[in-house]
């Protein structure tokens, strides 16, 4: 009967994945239950024993030496106390063996029920152990049940929960689909230990590239920087800790194998692997791959880039919804603003028009000083005389005359040097133009000169008839 006792513990602790003594100290811990409540006081102190070698059982009562007895269940006098251990004092806790020779039907169901909850309780604290110490490993599990709420995970020794938040929106589940997931934390509840499961963290692709890749494992590859857009794309910069390694034909493997795995396990979501670079101008340029990039201008105080691509790549670089941009910029940690070659050609030939505007402007005001001021060599030019009334020009043209008789020098002239000059002409007729701007500024009209009767030859013939 002993040993068909150990036979069952053995088997027990095989089934709940227990050792051997977890499951020998529930059941000692059941006994103990159940003989208080068939052969013990129930504020009597007991302990059971269980040989894990026979399977015989003993139960054992603890008593305190006292000089008077208040507790008789409790407590031994001196005397007593004397007949079992001579050396014993008073306060002294003795343990004394008190095994019932049988247990009641009562007994037994009580135990029985002990039994079960201890070896749950046992079995829980086991599980919260094992994966507490995973925490952000990859562990693979089946799906068990899909509710609408959550999606239940078996992992072998326990239940995962896959919640709506961590879910890949895109991808399909199925009853008996086999995953690899992420182990984000386990916390403690009334029904066991809650262990919660993604598919959609970041870290996951990290722990996948550790499996499927020997360098990055070991150390050697260094994954720098990641981006993710789960079930979409992916960007990974990576750095070589070791001369003469490629990082990045390190992690795509022999005709892409490696990666073509990890790409397979994501359900299709596109991976882009690009070489970490120290210089920020080239890293922003292998993170906007597969698009080429024309040039990057940095803004460090507000750490933005404007990247210039070609006009066929703007698209491209951009991405579907700005995909790329978003992945590039999440990678490197700097605001990329993309642009097409023409548009920033276009913009700084404008800023060079501005500022070659801006320079004439400055330099205008001293070259228009310069004209306005006198020039020692050459004098300045004499103002024009006045034209000069009908009367004077008839007295200055007959002294010409009379001069020109004199002195034998021939009378005609040329009509420029007799007549006023067109300058003064102008000039007075500027005077009159203003002349009549200041009249009609003040309201007044300009008087109208009287036009000249026509003159007719026939009229003065009748007349003097």
């Amino acid at each position: 009967m002993k040993s068909e006792f150990m036979v069952a513990i053995t088997q027990l602790s095989a089934e709940k994945n227990l050792r051997r003594e977890v499951v020998l100290s529930a059941v000692e811990s059941a006994l103990v239950s159940a003989y208080r409540r068939d052969s013990f006081a129930p504020n009597q102190n007991l302990a059971v024993k269980i040989n894990p070698s026979t399977g015989g059982v003993k139960v054992y009562v603890k008593k305190t030496v006292a000089e008077k007895i208040a507790d008789s269940v409790n407590e031994i006098t001196l005397t007593e106390a004397h007949k079992i251990d001579k050396n014993a004092k008073i306060g002294d806790t003795l343990t004394l063996e008190a095994t019932p020779p049988n247990a009641g039907r009562i007994a037994a169901q009580t135990a029985r029920q002990v039994i079960l909850q201890r070896l749950h309780e046992a079995e829980h604290h086991a599980i919260y152990e094992e994966f507490t110490g995973r925490e952000g490993d990859v562990v693979t599990g089946t799906i068990r049940r899909i509710t609408p709420d959550h999606i239940f995970i078996d992992l072998g020794k326990a239940e995962a929960i896959l919640p709506p938040a961590e879910q890949i929106h895109n991808e399909r589940y199925r009853v008996g689909q086999r995953l690899k997931l992420y182990l984000m934390g386990v916390t403690k509840a009334a029904k066991g230990p809650q262990i919660a499961v993604s598919r959609s963290h970041r870290e996951l692709l990290r722990k996948l590239l550790e499996l499927e890749v020997p360098e990055v494992h070991s150390g050697a590859v260094e994954l720098k920087a990641l981006a993710r857009e789960p079930g979409y794309r992916s960007k990974i910069a990576v750095a070589a800790r070791q001369d003469g390694i490629d990082p990045v034909g390190c992690c795509v493997g022999l005709r892409g194998i490696r990666i073509q795995n990890i790409v397979n396990e994501l359900n299709g979501e596109k991976i882009d692997i690009i070489q970490w670079v120290n210089e920020p101008k080239v890293l922003i340029a292998n993170a906007l791959s597969p698009a080429q990039v024309t040039s990057v201008e940095l803004n460090e105080a507000e750490s933005t880039a404007i990247v210039a691509v070609p006009d066929k790549q703007l698209s491209l670089a951009i991405g579907k919804e700005g995909q790329n941009a978003r992945l590039a910029a999440k990678l490197t940690g700097w605001r990329i603003d993309i642009k097409s070659a023409s548009v920033v050609e276009a913009a700084k030939a404008a800023i060079a028009a501005k500022e070659a505007e801006a320079k004439a402007e400055v330099e205008a005001p001293a070259v228009e000083l310069a004209a306005e001021l006198p020039s020692e060599e050459e004098p300045a030019p004499a103002e024009e005389a006045a034209p000069l009334p009908i009367t004077d020009f008839k007295l200055v043209l007959t002294s010409q005359i009379k001069e020109a008789q004199e002195t034998g020098a021939p009378s005609i002239r040329f009509a420029e040097d007799i007549l006023p000059s067109k300058a003064a002409a102008a000039k007075k007729k500027a005077g009159k133009v203003k002349k009549e701007a200041d009249l009609k500024a003040k309201g007044l009209k300009p008087k109208k000169s009287r036009a000249k009767q026509p003159y007719y030859p026939e009229e003065e013939d009748e007349i003097a008839e």
